[in-house]
């Protein structure tokens, strides 16, 4: 049986398992990640969870962490967190546990998660996305998880859905992170993103599906499995207008019919997400870039 120590890297949180090759997630423990000073605090965060788990029998280390990134993950910059700039996490988490570590993207993660125990089971040609305090994805094609240049392919929270919309600090205007990320709407809403009103929510979920409609069209999928807090938070009020407005713009012969689901690992998807990516690290080496 193999083991791995997962770790996911949020922007309000860090979290650490330890997760088998069945999945099931032991030893489970997390952290506060926001309002750290600068990256050596932060990391200290993480380093006090991770020193708290029992590395015995654990082969491989796999992260899941907000980017962009360097390739293979070997300096990270989160947009959400903003102490963590070219943050060198790989050598880092290395040197701390004595294992072999695999860095990606947390939505990448997650499609890597979901593909394997989760709604995507069986599929070959998918997006998994993270609608949560930012908003990510990752893209399997032909039943490959597509890295780009530099691991980053699949950021579709900066494809633009609204080009008069949200001015949110850091972004383009109108981009998916601004206007259906948890901090899009607690900056347009003036309260927390748990606190939308139904005509908020349905507003996230209808530019959720803007953009899978128009993945679609590109890419020849037809499945969008979607995970995070705003997401799964919001519940059928996203789900349906998000469906409603793929349905619109999703009309081409290949994209018509295109399905989005909520992810169905749910709350599990992040540790398994980043364990795959250490399984997969340790079966094939640091994939490519």
């Amino acid at each position: 049986m193999a083991v791995a120590l997962a770790v996911d890297i949020g922007g309000t949180k860090f979290e650490a398992a330890v997760v088998d090759d069945s999945g099931e997630i032991d030893g489970r423990v997390r952290v506060d990640s926001t309002g750290a000073r600068n990256g050596e605090e932060l990391f200290g965060r993480l380093a006090g969870i991770i020193e708290t788990i029992d590395l015995a029998g654990v082969d491989v280390c796999g992260v899941g962490s907000g980017g962009p990134m360097r390739p293979n993950g070997e300096q990270v910059s989160p947009l959400n967190i903003a102490v963590w700039r070219d943050f060198p996490l790989r050598s880092r988490l290395a040197a701390l546990t004595g294992l072999a570590t695999f860095v990606d993207n947390d939505a990448k993660a997650l499609a890597l998660g979901e593909g394997w125990l989760g709604a995507a089971v069986g599929v070959s040609n998918y997006i998994a996305m993270v609608v949560s305090t930012g908003v990510g994805g990752g893209i399997v094609l032909d039943g490959r998880l597509l890295d780009g240049a530099a691991g980053n392919a699949g950021h579709i929270g900066h494809l633009v859905v609204e080009p008069e919309g949200t001015e949110l600090p850091g972004h383009v205007r109108g981009v998916l992170e601004a206007e259906a990320s948890g901090i899009a709407i607690a900056h347009r809403t003036g309260a927390p993103p748990s606190e939308a009103s139904a005509d908020e929510r349905r507003r996230a979920g209808t530019m959720v599906g803007r953009a899978v409609g128009s993945v679609a069209n590109l890419l020849d999928l037809q499945l969008a499995v979607v995970a995070g807090s705003v997401a799964l938070g919001y519940g059928d009020d996203f789900f349906a207008a998000a469906q409603l407005e793929c349905d619109r713009v999703a009309r081409l012969q290949h994209s018509v019919g295109t399905q989005i689901v909520a992810a169905g690992l749910a709350e599990r998807g992040p540790l398994i997400g980043a364990a795959a990516v250490g399984f997969a690290g340790s079966k094939h080496g640091a994939r490519s870039r």
